[in-house]
């Protein structure tokens, strides 16, 4: 999710194309001892793109609205100027991890721009998602369910999977990441204070989220696959060597319909032709598509997002 942000106004885009732009009312809760935790509603200030222009929201006659207003407008003429630099620099440098039974981070459950934003409560599990849920399949799951008969799909068997190599009450750590990758130990929820202020190296935190080592072998082939089966989200990582993101491009192929929508905040092409065939098939995808035939990429943070331009 690519994001411009302006006191009370967002500008958000998930393909660098279409944006949609919301503001709110923060004055609401200024006066408020403790407001770090309270959310106040969105308001659409519209929707964009370079080829359709300016769709604009419903307009509301107050004046709380139209002091929102000059902020969504200021986030507006931002965009309009700075639409081509997508995809923008990664800067959650603030990392939720799950912790195993050795406090050791596991997987990857939040991120954060600020560090005020770690007050709120999190969930202590990792999911693999809903969409891996319905659609991700596994050669490795196929044998593992042969012995544990199980009856999930492979999605629903690895969400399990990973929370069970937790305690019996989940541990998670914020963490801040530096520069060269190490991660310094913050704030954390169900942690003993002698975790707080640690310092950890870089090959601690997998850099695809998920730890792939301390398992069987069939479930470290699980949990590769999952990563493959994720390369075109993967794909948006600035952080990939030439040789990693060259194995993403080749396994995205599968994925058309995704890498179409995200190919624009690629942070760099390496085999173009991979990614033109994807979109070629993308498209015919689409034009031969049931109105019922999708595949949903959309972020569960904006769920008021306009309906995907291919549907």
């Amino acid at each position: 999710m690519n994001i411009i942000e302006y006191k009370g106004a967002e500008a958000v885009s998930l393909d660098g194309i279409h944006w949609d732009i919301y503001v709110k009312n923060r004055d609401l809760i200024k006066d408020l001892k403790s407001n770090r935790n309270i959310q106040t509603s969105d308001i659409r200030y519209g929707s964009w793109s370079l080829e359709k222009g300016l769709k604009r929201g419903a307009i509301y006659p107050s004046d709380d609205f139209i002091h929102m207003e000059e902020q969504g407008a200021i986030v507006y003429e931002y965009l309009l100027e700075h639409h081509r630099q997508v995809p923008f620099p990664f800067l959650d440098n603030y990392e939720l991890w799950l912790l195993n039974t050795n406090a050791q981070p596991l997987a990857l459950i939040d991120s954060s721009l600020r560090e005020s934003d770690m007050d709120k409560q999190p969930l202590l599990d990792w999911r693999a998602g809903l969409v891996c849920c319905n659609d991700f399949k596994s050669d490795a799951y196929e044998i593992i369910k042969k012995n544990c008969n199980c009856d999930m799909s492979a999605g629903q068997y690895l969400t399990h999977y990973i929370n069970q190599l937790t305690d019996n009450i989940p541990k998670a750590q914020w963490f801040k990441r530096t520069i060269d990758g190490h991660g310094i130990g913050l704030k954390g929820n169900n942690i003993p204070d002698n975790l707080i202020s640690r310092e950890l190296n870089e090959s601690d935190f997998h850099p695809f989220m998920i730890n792939d080592s301390l398992h069987d072998n069939q479930h470290i082939n699980l949990i590769n696959e999952y990563i493959q089966w994720q390369s075109p989200w993967l794909l948006l990582l600035e952080t990939l060597s030439e040789s990693q993101r060259m194995i993403f491009e080749d396994k995205s192929r599968s994925r058309a319909l995704v890498v179409d929508q995200l190919h624009q905040l690629y942070p760099e092409i390496l085999d173009t032709n991979i990614i033109n065939a994807a979109r070629v098939e993308a498209t015919l995808r689409k034009i031969n598509a049931k109105p019922i035939e999708k595949e949903s990429v959309s972020s569960t943070e904006y769920i008021e997002l306009s309906p995907s331009p291919y549907e």
